[in-house]
């Protein structure tokens, strides 16, 4: 059999009738190469067909070229939850925009969140991190300030003291929206079921509905509020107690889709009417909300938008420097599990 023979820098540069040295410095974009030759060694590469490898780059670079992405691992399995979902689509079609790889840790908490982090940037395998989430004590976000390391957070500081790269939705707003519709539909006792306590997003969200309730003076009742995980056990639980224990709402806001949905499955064993006795309304807008027996209202967050943006901020912090933040704008998608008039705003 023939063998094939490799392209190498060197055909590159006989064809180009420049030294090897110089096709090195077009690679890593020197600024001392002018345009023209620039243009007749990518040309030449082009037309022999030599792509260099994402060793080469780095080397040439001082760069992997490769964004580290920190994902939470919890019992509720984070990769079925439908927002790292689509959060992780927007990131690679960002990242593969810009040509840069995306490089994928996973952690259980706590300091293993710090050596996954700690072990990939003395790897020197990852140019910047992105974390997935933002907490009211966070770790990891101290830590890569302390190091001085660039990351963007797909999340909000806790307050405005905090300055880091960052991208998100209003939380606030949007959750007081949506327990607004709730209270023009006629509700009066809302419940609202919502995920870790510990993370900003979940923070915001029991703001936005206490917001809602204060200014409509409906009754805000602690014996409503319930934090837990994101999944549909936590929802199922909850909505269980909630009548179990004759605390009785007339809705039920969940803070995440799959919350959502161990609410009606509770709701339609017991045949309680949705959405006339209990209406029930959610985040995230995932393709279940809108295929599930009865249709659930739910906050549409853009998440896929947040993930590529995410990217955006981080590669254009680690060219210039300049901390950003941006806020992505939310939609309400009324359906329904809590009124008879589909609508969005």
């Amino acid at each position: 059999m023939q063998s094939i023979k490799r392209t190498t820098i060197k055909d590159v540069a006989k064809m180009a009738n420049v030294s090897p040295s110089t096709v090195s410095r077009v690679i890593s974009n020197s600024p001392r190469i002018s345009e023209e030759t620039a243009k007749r060694v990518k040309y030449c590469m082009n037309e022999l067909g030599y792509y260099p490898n994402a060793i080469a780059r780095s080397l040439a670079n001082k760069t992997s070229n490769t964004i580290g992405l920190i994902m939470p691992v919890r019992p509720g399995e984070t990769l079925l939850n439908p927002f790292f979902q689509e959060a992780l689509r927007g990131i690679v079609r960002g990242a593969t925009v810009c040509s840069y790889d995306v490089l994928l840790a996973t952690f259980q908490g706590g300091e293993d969140e710090i050596d996954s982090m700690r072990k990939l940037i003395s790897a020197s395998k990852i140019d910047g991190v992105i974390l997935m989430t933002s907490r009211v004590n966070d770790n990891a976000i101290k830590y890569l300030r302390e190091i001085n390391f660039p990351f963007c957070v797909i999340g909000s500081p806790l307050d405005d003291k905090q300055i880091f790269n960052h991208v998100d939705n209003d939380n606030i707003t949007a959750s007081y929206e949506l327990t607004k519709h709730l209270i023009d539909e006629g509700k009066k006792k809302i419940a609202i079921i919502a995920g870790d306590k510990n993370l900003i997003a979940t923070v915001h969200r029991i703001k936005g509905y206490e917001k809602a309730l204060i200014e409509t003076q409906c009754k805000l009742d602690e014996n409503l509020i319930y934090t837990g995980d994101f999944d549909e056990k936590t929802g199922y639980t909850y909505a269980k107690y909630l009548f179990e224990n004759k605390i009785n709402p007339d809705a039920i806001l969940a803070t995440d889709d799959l919350v959502a949905f161990g609410v009606v499955r509770y709701l339609l064993e017991k045949d309680i009417k949705i959405p006339d006795e209990v209406a029930v309304a959610s985040f995230n807008n995932s393709i279940l909300s809108r295929q599930f027996q009865i249709p659930i209202t739910s906050v549409d967050i853009h998440a896929d938008t947040l993930g590529e943006e995410a990217v955006k901020i981080l590669i254009e912090y680690m060219q210039e420097g300049k901390v950003k933040r941006k806020i992505v704008p939310h939609t309400i998608h009324i359906r329904r599990s809590s009124s008879s008039k589909s609508s969005r705003f």
